[in-house]
């Protein structure tokens, strides 16, 4: 197995490679006949050879026949396009309920060679430990994956607690690691706008280090609060959702990062500041944020989202550019990956077609990783300790008496605060409902599709709940789905009609030691292990993917009809997106960053 640390880097690989190039040696491989598709020029050279050695181009021209010796391995293009691999710019890897090894797996077959990931869920967990753990078993992979430190673990503090907090020495000393390429996103938007101490900290650690600050601001306000976020150093940001986001990020210095991921349909909306406006897309990157294992195994990954952006009209070669050399560039890369040209990584696609982008032949650092949608190379595991796996602690055995929602005394009927689900958007609408209330209770109503929802505190065993409303997924009977993955405190969600049924599938992830659970009817109907920190396993993700299916299915028999239900469902407690979420603490307004009560 070829790890990252044991690639020889340009200036040890350039003797050898400018032998290659200029004649005088064999290289190891050599691609004949292809298409070269070239993200420098954004233009299509035919009939180009493309020599490697040491890993890396050594040189792409007409005919490079003088650097096939008697070890030389052969591959015939046959006219077929010769890409750059696919780079996704910011992505976390526990979004797809797998570890980085199986994550990679699961994406180097739709040619993703290269990963910008953000470790801030195992950060809300096991705190810097935890960071570590995935950054080093990201370095044991045949592919890129570099790791940026979480910013903001709590992401906003005092709204939630967190089972570890990150701090800026946290930072600092990350910087110091081999893999880390950045700060990930700084999702405490409000603490960068009034100067907070620590946020400011960070990002000075971080660019101390001559590395990439991430942004995350998600707000629709584009005036003077934006305009201080962007003077604060966040270098990028995915949190756009229409046009006007993508172009105030461009014109003040940022990067657009344009996302499509299981459940954010964000491309579409955004892609018209290139293809009708006209800017200059070399500040656009493409990235997916969120995928779960369903979608990595049934649907793709970067190609996936190149895919997309051809269909919402832009060119390929642009949408090519957006997720190859833009992304690079953007973490000070390009002289390493993201095309090819002489001294990059040989990270490369052969596809017959630039439109529909079926990939055929994937390598990697110079070897075949891929064939065929066929993974052809190991993904080594790390060995995951079990403070790891041990991180579900609710400290009792919950009742149904922990979900009921007690009504103000004397009150028939309340008005509530409720959340309100918007179909393929991470933001909710604070919505309100007048609700009765029967025996001091104020029960879901699923008629006006008003189901309960519970935050349950799972790092410290307080034995702690919050009760609350949620409208938008459409269930009915007597149902509960439980996750312990809950962006980004990861305590765990319940959501539910039945409170009976709640308690049980809180009491079912405890015993589980993290996971997802949904009970309908006083029965478990399907069920999502995921045992480590409660987010990931390190199952295959094919099997994780079957079991994820089962599982969506599953919240369907309960009556949802929502696109990727579950990818909402794991977000209601991320109070840094508007406008309304639940924490261990309370209701919050995310709109004016504070603690609400449930009834007006």
């Amino acid at each position: 197995m070829e790890k990252s640390n044991t690639l020889k880097s340009w200036p040890e690989a350039a003797a050898r490679l400018i032998a290659v190039a200029a004649g005088r040696a064999p290289a190891d491989l050599v691609i004949r006949g292809g298409r070269w598709v070239n993200v420098h020029s954004r233009e299509i050279l035919e009939g180009h050879d493309i020599a490697v050695a040491e890993g890396r181009f050594a040189a792409i021209a007409p005919d490079l026949s003088a650097a096939i010796g008697p070890g030389t391995e052969v591959i015939e293009a046959n006219g077929r396009y010769m890409i750059p691999g696919l780079c996704d710019g910011h992505m976390h890897v526990e979004s797809g309920m797998l570890t980085p090894a199986e994550f990679a797996a699961a994406v180097i077959p739709h040619g993703t060679t290269t990963m910008f990931t953000d470790p801030h869920e195992i950060a809300n967990v096991l705190g810097l430990p935890g960071v570590r753990m995935m950054h080093d078993e990201a370095l044991m992979q045949p592919v890129n994956i570099y790791t940026q430190m979480p910013s903001c673990a709590p992401s906003a503090p005092g709204l939630e607690t967190t089972g570890y907090a990150i701090s800026a020495e946290d930072v600092a000393e990350a910087m110091t690691w081999p893999g880390i390429i950045g700060l990930g996103e700084m999702m405490n938007f409000p603490g960068v706008i009034q100067g907070d101490p620590q946020m400011l900290a960070e990002i000075a650690a971080t660019q101390r280090a001559g590395k990439t600050v991430g942004g995350h601001y998600a707000s629709p306000d584009l005036g003077a609060p934006f305009r201080a976020y962007a003077a604060g150093g966040p270098a990028d940001d995915h949190e756009g959702t229409c046009e006007a986001d993508a172009i105030a990020r461009v014109r003040q210095g940022m990067r657009a990062m344009l996302r499509l991921g299981s459940a954010w349909y964000d491309v579409e909306t955004q892609i018209t500041a290139i293809t009708q406006k006209g800017l200059d897309p070399r500040n656009f990157i493409l990235c997916t944020d969120d995928c779960h294992s369903g979608t990595l195994v049934h649907e793709g990954h970067m190609n996936r989202v190149y895919r997309h952006a051809v269909a919402c009209g832009c060119d390929p070669l642009v949408a090519l550019q957006m997720c190859t050399v833009n992304t690079a560039t953007h973490f000070g890369l390009e002289r390493e990956l993201g095309s090819i040209a002489p001294g990059r990584r040989a990270d490369l696609i052969l596809t017959s077609d630039l439109n529909t982008l079926p990939v055929e032949h994937v390598i990697a650092r110079g070897r075949t990783v891929a064939k065929d949608g066929a993974l052809l190379v190991d993904c080594p595991h790390y060995a995951w300790p079990d403070a790891a796996r041990r991180t579900v602690t609710l400290g009792r055995a919950l009742t149904p008496d922990d979900f009921a929602i007690r009504a103000p005394e004397g009150a028939n009927t309340v008005t509530a605060r409720v959340i309100g689900v918007i179909e393929n958007q991470a933001p909710t609408k604070a919505l309100t409902a007048e609700m009765d209330v029967a025996d001091g209770l104020v029960p879901a109503d699923t008629g006006r599709d008003l189901a309960q929802i519970a935050l349950v505190e799972r790092h410290r065993g307080t034995g702690g709940v919050v009760n609350g409303f949620v409208s938008g997924f459409g269930y009915s009977g007597r149902m509960a789905i439980g996750s312990t993955v809950a962006h980004d405190s990861h305590h765990m969600i319940v959501v539910g009609t039945d409170r009976e049924m709640m308690a049980a599938a809180a009491n079912r992830l405890g015993a589980l030691g993290g996971g997802i659970t949904v009970w309908k009817d006083g029965a478990e109907i399907a069920c999502v292990p995921l045992p480590i920190a409660g987010l990931m396993s390190d199952d295959p993700a094919a099997d994780v993917a079957d079991r994820a299916a089962a599982m969506v299915r599953a919240m369907a028999d309960c009556g949802c009809t929502l696109n990727n239900a579950y990818m909402q469902h794991s977000l209601l407690a991320l109070v840094v997106i508007p406008e309304i979420r639940i924490s261990d603490l309370g209701l919050v307004d995310v709109t004016r960053f504070e603690l609400t009560e449930l009834f007006e």
